[in-house]
């Protein structure tokens, strides 16, 4: 049984999001504060969190530096923020803290439990077995979901490793943002590339020596990104 950590300060919102989980099936951890979310996470409970749900909108401790310090915490454990306003730069400053996914309140229960659901899969290990990469310092263990950069390994989240998959598959193929947006964070439904966006600048500060000049992961203008160097 998956388990979440539902971290919302809204008692209401946190009783009736935490039900329609247990209807699914989850496993619920709540928090009302970022405090008690990383308490928790630091504690024997948190072994069994396997994504958290996050609101940006907390008191003390905003949910964007919560989502930074559950970044610095672990790579892989997929987080996926809540926003009450779907303003832009609420959801870009989200992404680029580190977080998986975003889901805008108020959110019904299929959106929520899918985008949940989609987030788990990024995290198992990916199927795919293709050739591993070896380009210009950069490898890509894809049998053992590794990547090492002047052999130095560099721990990604689900969702950045699934995105340097994808696109690694293919070297000097052009992906859209939708063909990623479906085919990484199993989006066929309200898309939105931004989420694209902030995980290849996530993924750029990581792989690149110079972010703003990349080499590995280089955007196509008007189309998308490729993996190179061609």
């Amino acid at each position: 049984m998956p388990h979440v950590l539902l971290i919302e300060d809204d008692a209401s919102v946190r009783d009736g999001m935490e039900l329609v989980l247990r209807r699914h099936g989850y496993g619920v951890d709540t928090a009302a504060t970022g405090e008690q979310a990383l308490a928790l996470l630091a504690g024997e409970r948190g072994a069994r969190v396997e994504l958290a749900v996050l609101d940006l909108m907390l008191p003390g401790m905003d949910g964007f530096e919560v989502c930074r310090r559950i970044r610095a915490r672990s790579a892989t454990l997929p987080v996926i923020m809540l926003t009450a306003r779907g303003d832009d730069s609420d959801i870009v400053t989200g992404l680029e803290a580190g977080a998986d996914d975003y889901v805008v309140k108020p959110v019904t229960a299929p959106v929520l439990e899918a985008r949940i659901r989609a987030a788990l899969r990024r995290a198992e290990p990916s199927a795919r077995r293709r050739a591993d990469a070896d380009l210009a310092g950069l490898v890509i263990d894809r049998a053992g979901l590794t990547v090492t950069k002047n052999g130095t390994p560099v721990p990604l989240p689900p969702t950045e490793l699934r995105l340097l998959l994808e696109l690694s598959a293919s070297p000097g193929r052009v992906f859209s943002r939708e063909q990623l947006l479906e085919s990484v964070w199993d989006h066929t439904y309200l898309g939105d590339s931004r989420l694209v966006d902030a995980a290849v600048g996530r993924l750029r500060a990581k792989l690149e020596d110079i972010p703003a000049k990349p080499r590995y992961v280089q955007t196509v203008r008007g189309f998308g990104y490729r993996f190179g160097p061609l």
